[in-house]
């Protein structure tokens, strides 16, 4: 029997991210570069896949990867609160913010709900689970913690329990639609192979 083998890499470090903000297209920034360069030779797949944001199109490239874009892998489209933090969103919409942490079919306005994201990523990861397949995914956190809800079959408030470091490796093995959690925010600079 043979198993499909997907490796999530979360971006690099960016602004937002180290403001703990909602991201918006923004480039890695100088210690990111760094960070997804650190990449290079330590991740092996057949095929490669990036979300199309700019902070993941350039951790792929740094890494040594030529990646096809998917926007299914994108992040959590955060509409009006893009660039914001959670406790300035908290500040300025409370009532929102918390229909929005309690609610998968909320969203924030102008952005996208989390069941919506929670479909798409798991369409990708279908047709990703292919007998021998080997496919390594440049994307953010919020597609990682969804693939990480599928594989687990746990409910989609489960997103909010889950947290992806920068430029960590997740790594998942399915079957038949079944997917199997190996690594989980794994250092880069152990052994990936």
């Amino acid at each position: 029997m043979s198993f499909s083998k997907l490796t999530l890499i979360r971006h690099a470090l960016t602004a937002a991210t180290r403001r703990h903000a909602f991201p918006r297209d923004e480039p890695l920034d100088e210690a990111g570069e760094a960070q997804a360069a650190a990449l290079r030779g330590k991740l092996e797949a057949d095929h490669a896949v990036t979300a199309p944001a700019r902070r993941c199109r350039r951790t792929a490239e740094l890494a040594g990867f030529a990646a096809a874009p998917d926007p299914r892998w994108s992040e959590l489209d955060f509409g009006d609160w893009s660039g914001a933090t959670l406790k300035e969103i908290g500040e300025r919409d409370p009532d929102g913010l918390t229909t929005w942490l309690a609610d998968p079919e909320s969203a924030p306005p102008g952005g996208e709900s989390l069941g919506d994201l929670n479909k798409r990523v798991r369409e990708a990861m279908a047709e990703l689970d292919v007998p021998g397949g080997d496919t390594v995914v440049f994307t953010s956190g919020g597609p990682i913690k969804a693939a990480l809800v599928a594989a687990l079959d746990a409910p989609e408030t489960a997103f909010w329990r889950l947290d992806v470091a920068p430029c960590s490796v997740t790594v998942l093995y399915g079957r038949d639609g079944t997917w199997t959690v190996r690594r989980v925010n794994a250092d880069p600079e152990g052994s990936l192979r």
